[in-house]
C-alpha cells in the first residue's frame, strides 16, 4: 500500500470505528429489532451517500456487470454478514461464540486467497494469523459461559462469517465502481435488498425513537456505514485481503476497552494478555 497519510491512518482508524459497532449494538438493543435497525441504517446510508454522489457528480457504474458486482459484494459484506450475526445472537447464540466465529474469517480468507486471488500467504503471515486468533479468543473467553450452544443459530453465524469472507474476496477480485462513494452506495442497495425479506419474515419492525436509539443510529450511518466501510473498501483496494482481514483481530480488544470505559465491564488478566497477543499477531502478519 502506498505510504500516503491516509494509507498510514486507515488501518488503526478502521479498527477503532469498526469496534464501536459492538457498542452501538448494545446501546440500541433495548429499543429496536436488530434487523429492522440494520435496514433503517442501510436506507439512511443510501440517502446520505446518494446526496454526496450527486453533489460531487461522481460517475455511476456504466455496465450491468459493474452494478451486479457491487450489489453482490454489498449483499455479502453487509446484508448476509451483519444480518446473520444479529439474527443468530437474537436467537440464543452467545455473543462470545459469535465473536469467535467471526475470528475465523482471517483463517478462511488466508486459505482461499491463494486459489481465488493468487495471493501467497507466507509462513510469517500464517503465524501472525494464528497469534491473532489466539489473542481474540482470550479476549472473548470470559464471555463464553457454560450454557449449550444452539445449533441452527451457530450455523447461521458461520454462514455470516463466510459471507463477509467471500464478499471481501469478491470486492478485491471484481473491483466494482472506481469511486468508493458510488461503490458503497451500490453495496447498500444490495444489503437492503437482502435484509428486507428477513425483516418481513422474522420481525415486527419495532423502533422506539428514544435518544439512545437516535444517537446510535446516527453514528451507525455516518461513522460505521460511511466512515468504516469507506476505509474498509480503501484497504481492500490497496492491500492484500489477508492483511485486511487480520486487522479484525484487533476489534475484540478495542471493543473490550470501550466497554470497560463506557459500561464498567471488567478486564481480566487473561483478556489483557489476549489484547497483547492479538496486537502481536497483527503486527507479525502485517509486517512488510
Amino acid at each position: 500500500m502506498a505510504s500516503s497519510p491516509l494509507a498510514r491512518l486507515a488501518p488503526p482508524l478502521f479498527v477503532v470505528i469498526w469496534a464501536t459497532g459492538f457498542i452501538v449494538a448494545r446501546t440500541v438493543a433495548p429499543y429496536a429489532d436488530p434487523l429492522t435497525f440494520l435496514l433503517v441504517r442501510y436506507l439512511l446510508a443510501l440517502l446520505v451517500l446518494g446526496l454526496i454522489v450527486l453533489a460531487v457528480r461522481a460517475p455511476w457504474p456504466r455496465t450491468g456487470r459493474e452494478w451486479g458486482n457491487g450489489l453482490l459484494a454489498g449483499a455479502l459484506l453487509h446484508g448476509c454478514y451483519l444480518g446473520g450475526v444479529f439474527w443468530s445472537v437474537k436467537h440464543g447464540l452467545p455473543a462470545g461464540i459469535s465473536a469467535l466465529v467471526a475470528g475465523l474469517q482471517p483463517l478462511v480468507t488466508g486459505a482461499l486467497a491463494g486459489p481465488l486471488l493468487g495471493e501467497r500467504v507466507s509462513p510469517r503471515r500464517w503465524a501472525g494469523i494464528g497469534l491473532g486468533f489466539l489473542g481474540a479468543a482470550l479476549v472473548v473467553a470470559p464471555k463464553l459461559g457454560d450454557g449449550g450452544v444452539p445449533v441452527f443459530p451457530l450455523v447461521i453465524c458461520v454462514l455470516g462469517m463466510l459471507s463477509i469472507t467471500f464478499g471481501t474476496i469478491w470486492q478485491k477480485r471484481a473491483g466494482s465502481a472506481k469511486d468508493l462513494r458510488v461503490n458503497a452506495f451500490v453495496q447498500y442497495i444490495g444489503a437492503a435488498v437482502v435484509t428486507l425479506p428477513m425483516v418481513l419474515l422474522t420481525e415486527q419492525g419495532r423502533m422506539e425513537w428514544t435518544l439512545p436509539l437516535i444517537g446510535g443510529l446516527a453514528w451507525a450511518v455516518l461513522g460505521l456505514s460511511i466512515g468504516a466501510i469507506g476505509l474498509l473498501l480503501f484497504l481492500i483496494r490497496h492491500g492484500a485481503v489477508v492483511g485486511v482481514a487480520t486487522l479484525l483481530y484487533l476489534v475484540p480488544p478495542v471493543a473490550a476497552i470501550m466497554a470497560f470505559v463506557l459500561f464498567g465491564e471488567s478486564l481480566s488478566l487473561i483478556q489483557m494478555a489476549g489484547m497483547a497477543c492479538a496486537a502481536l499477531g497483527v503486527a507479525v502478519a502485517s509486517r512488510s
